[in-house]
């Protein structure tokens, strides 16, 4: 008897794997796979503005990436000893102004770069509610702990993120047509609105999200990391201490389901490697010295340099480097 209802995941008419280049923008669980991505030495970028939470404000960072747009020192504001952007998180604040401007510049240069060999776009919709600054009525991605009272909030329509977001993937298309988009809802609860104002978000997500697939057959997909969630884990003992973000078991088990979902055989099995690799580089022996020691650094670096031959765009310097300084 099965006392679980375990989400079911078809195969993807496509792969991702080291060979074709990820962006992964959203909400913080886009942070969590994303990050497992690259530290397995997957080609992927994430988050170039930081995290961001709602449609509208990931649509901007998409289309401010498109257009290489550059930020002048007039878009920088200042408060409580730092220089901010309230398109960007606050990863890029800055006692500098000049640095802020510097830092958000060149985390856009580089996205754009990206375009020319990007594959998969991986976007996360976090909330479908909005913060618009007063002052200048423009919708925020981070509020930069500015008071509350400077703002206003709505929840975004389906209508809304449908017809915004059919623009840009448009032009997403125009620039490649095979463009694979996987839209995911990130499984974090936002209990700002309480667990009826989150629902209301989140079936808003769901629903969009839909209607765009729908919509783009041939090059949008959606991943069920909140079903996975909600319906799957569904138990208190998968989320962190604050009880809204998933645990380090829970981005595990469903990083487990992304990975079974879109990454052939050969990608598995390379990513098995590595991580043996990264294990081995990882251990602390009793004794550096020992001949057993030497032969495993050798060893372990005759698999990596035999991975560099088949794959030679991935990076191992950082494992080369602590390895040769074992070496007697």
């Amino acid at each position: 008897m099965k006392f679980r209802t375990e989400v079911e995941i078809t195969k993807y008419p496509f792969n991702i794997g080291f060979d074709s280049p990820s962006l992964f923008i959203g909400s913080c669980f886009t942070e969590n796979i994303g990050a497992i991505m690259r530290e397995n030495k997957m080609p992927a970028l994430v988050n170039p503005f930081g995290v961001v939470y709602n449609p509208l404000s990931i649509h901007k960072s998409l289309e401010s990436i498109l257009e290489n747009k550059q930020y002048e020192l007039d878009d920088i504001r200042f408060s409580k000893g730092l220089w901010y952007n309230y398109d960007f998180h606050t990863r890029f604040s800055n006692p500098s102004k000049d640095e802020c401007l510097i830092n958000m510049n060149s985390a856009i240069g580089n996205a754009h770069l990206f375009l020319n060999k990007l594959q998969n776009l991986i976007v996360t919709f976090g909330t479908a509610r909005l913060y618009r600054l007063k002052q200048t009525n423009s919708v925020v991605a981070n509020c930069h702990k500015i008071p509350a009272k400077e703002f206003e909030h709505q929840i975004m329509s389906v209508e809304e993120i449908v017809e915004t977001w059919s623009a840009l993937i448009e032009k997403l298309l125009e620039r490649n047509i095979i463009l694979k988009i996987i839209f995911t809802v990130s499984p974090i609860r936002h209990w700002k609105d309480g667990a009826e104002g989150n629902q209301l978000s989140k079936a808003t997500l769901i629903v969009a999200v839909h209607k765009l697939i729908a919509k783009y057959p041939n090059n949008a997909f959606y991943f069920p990391s909140y079903e996975i969630m909600m319906d799957d884990l569904r138990d208190y003992r998968f989320y962190d201490d604050d009880m809204l973000h998933p645990s380090s078991k829970a981005i595990e088990y469903i990083w487990g389901k992304f990975e079974s979902a879109f990454l052939d055989k050969e990608s598995k099995d390379l990513l098995a490697k590595i991580h043996r690799i990264k294990q081995a580089v990882g251990h602390r022996p009793f004794n550096p010295n020992t001949s057993e020691h030497q032969k495993f650094i050798n060893q372990t670096i005759a698999s990596i340099n035999e991975i560099k031959s088949k794959y030679s765009l991935i990076n191992f310097d950082e494992e080369i480097e602590k390895l040769n300084s074992q070496i007697c």
